[in-house]
């Protein structure tokens, strides 16, 4: 086993610093910004190390190799196709059509990425995936389809907080995206994204967002008109990135970028940065919506879904939402009927209550899928989680090297596995 590479702590062998990005084997979404800044951001008396991951600037060395569905990435156990799901929205056909292809095709294996899309691991034959998803709906269009990066608060306005109907307005930006030829040109990183006033997607920092506290670009706050047709406006703003971007593959890599592409549209920032939303915590159970409906919220162990499991999602529903916190949420739910749909998806394996030990634990792919894995993190994370009794009061994210690929935003418990902590 090799040595950690860091000072070895109680519960973090981890530094502050810049990590580097990277494509790894994980391939999770948000390990594809920019490099990260960790810093601090509470501590324990326990001796965890709690760290907050943000967004820095850093320059491109090379060209956008972000994967899809039709380019795939040529991880360590295989090619990875990385399906796009707007808005975090699959069908029961879909994951159907999901379930049986990692099955038959693949390893058995689908991840959730940290921007509500779903991955499948060790493709076999690609092609013929690339057939099934597009008659399945799931790859509406070649030329665009790893720019259709579109997040959204899962509940789409139906919750306590929710003021925004966001569903239409995914769907509008999907179709108008993919109607724009020169916008196939974004980088596979740009992300759209629609809060609903839960702020729970606010907290994301997408290159362009809109919600009812209005636009903003790279989480700062723009005074944009365009609030009768806001899909519009996300567009030109896209294009403006476009116009700007050098080999910026994100707003926040542009110098000044919020304000060069509000000046474009000929509008001004409102502020002197990104604010910080608090965004979404952990989460199993049901939820209450505003219309007397409810919405369940499961969590599959790390972010990963076997093809059955799948299925059983999509017998149990004919419609869920991706998170980007890598869990599914079903929605519109009888409250009388919410019981049982959550006891046969415990029963399929997924945590359906918020005091499960996996709700809040994340880990990148480890080895043998990525080849940088100093270790199994998904073996060791799944064992470290069988000792807790409850879910982490803070989210822990479990990796195989300094590269971090996958962790979570706001505070989090960082664990390289290999003893880097004992």
């Amino acid at each position: 086993m090799l040595a950690p590479a860091f000072p070895s702590t109680r519960d973090s062998g981890l530094k502050r610093g810049s990590l580097p990005g990277h494509s790894g084997g994980t391939v999770p979404d948000f390990h594809r910004l920019p490099p990260i800044a960790i810093v601090w951001a509470e501590a324990y008396d326990s001796g965890d190390r709690v760290e907050t991951v943000t967004n820095v600037r850093a320059g491109r060395s090379g060209p956008d190799a972000c994967p899809g569905a039709l380019r795939t990435h040529d991880a360590a156990d295989g090619p990875l196709a990385r399906v796009r799901t707007p808005g975090g929205a699959v069908t029961s056909a879909q994951l159907a059509v999901l379930g049986a292809a990692a099955r038959e095709l693949g390893l058995d294996v689908i991840e959730l990425t940290s921007r509500g899309n779903m991955q499948v691991r060790g493709v076999r034959a690609t092609e013929r995936l690339a057939v099934l998803l597009a008659n399945a709906g799931l790859l509406p269009s070649a030329s665009h389809e790893r720019v259709r990066n579109i997040v959204a608060s899962p509940l789409g306005g139906r919750g306590p907080r929710g003021t925004l109907a966001t569903d239409p307005l995914v769907a509008a930006l999907d179709r108008r995206l993919c109607a724009n030829p020169r916008l196939a040109g974004l980088p596979g990183r740009f992300l759209f994204a629609f809060d609903d006033g839960t702020g729970d997607i606010a907290a994301l920092d997408a290159d362009v967002a809109y919600g009812p506290a209005g636009f903003r670009l790279g989480g700062t706050p723009v005074d944009l008109a365009g609030g009768e047709d806001p899909v519009g406006t996300m567009l030109a703003a896209a294009g403006a990135f476009l116009d700007v971007r050098g080999d910026a593959w994100r707003l926040a890599e542009v110098p000044n970028g919020a304000s060069v592409v509000a000046a474009r549209l000929g509008r001004t920032v409102a502020g002197e940065g990104p604010v910080r939303a608090e965004g979404a915590s952990p989460f199993a159970g049901v939820i209450e919506q505003r219309d007397g409906l409810v919405s369940l919220e499961v969590v599959p162990p790390l972010g990963r879904l076997s093809g059955a499991q799948a299925e059983v999602l999509a017998e149990v529903a004919g419609e869920v939402r991706v998170t980007p916190w890598r869990s599914v949420v079903l929605r519109d739910l009888a409250p009388g009927e919410v019981r049982a749909t959550a006891e046969r998806l415990a029963a399929a394996g997924f945590a359906t209550d918020a005091a499960s030990p996996w709700v809040g634990v994340t880990a990148c792919t480890g080895s043998p899928g990525c080849a940088r894995s100093r270790g199994d993190v998904q073996g060791e994370a799944r064992g470290w989680v069988g000792g807790l009794d409850g879910a982490p009061e803070t989210p822990v994210h479990w990796v195989g090297c300094e590269r971090c690929c996958g962790t979570p935003r706001g505070p989090v418990v960082l664990k390289m596995v290999g003893g880097a902590e004992r």
